[in-house]
């Protein structure tokens, strides 16, 4: 029954992101925690607090003012002092230049103690992301080219 909690719990915040609402995500976060994004880009770099978490989430729908995730399988496994989930998925976005579509496939390895995120970290093909951020940057939005955010 619990691992039925934690999967139903994981589709809400992908739904959620799909829709563009990330505070669900947010609300789901240990006061403390470790988000990882891979690659070195303007969303890459690893963020512990909200506050940073919430930046990059305003950053990551600056660049995809759309962004929807379909989820291919999740398992999750463990205590509920010592939860892993992971979330196989493929992502569609449009870049914030309108013009461009971007598809991924990926995977998200989530730790949680007690029901909160303690550990977040997606595995994509980061070479596919950051070439899509630097065809955003050439066209002169900003955002797609900044430092990553960290904390």
């Amino acid at each position: 029954m619990y691992h039925a909690i934690v999967r139903h719990q994981v589709r809400k915040i992908f739904g959620g992101l799909s829709k563009g609402d990330w505070e669900t995500a947010l609300g789901g976060m240990a006061d403390r925690f470790e988000h990882i994004f891979p690659g070195d880009h303007a969303l890459g770099g690893t963020r512990h607090t909200k506050a940073g978490l919430r930046a990059w989430f305003q950053r990551l729908f600056a660049v995809h003012p759309v962004l929807k995730f379909e989820i291919k399988h999740i398992a999750s496994s463990g205590t509920p002092w010592d939860t892993t989930a992971v979330i196989e998925w493929r992502d569609r976005a449009v870049m914030a230049d309108g013009d461009t579509s971007y598809v991924n496939d990926g995977v998200h390895i989530i730790r949680l103690r007690w029901g909160k995120i303690v550990s977040l970290h997606p595995y994509l093909d980061t070479a596919k992301y950051a070439a899509a951020l630097k065809r955003l940057a050439d066209t002169g939005f900003a955002e797609a080219g900044a430092a990553p955010i960290e904390d």
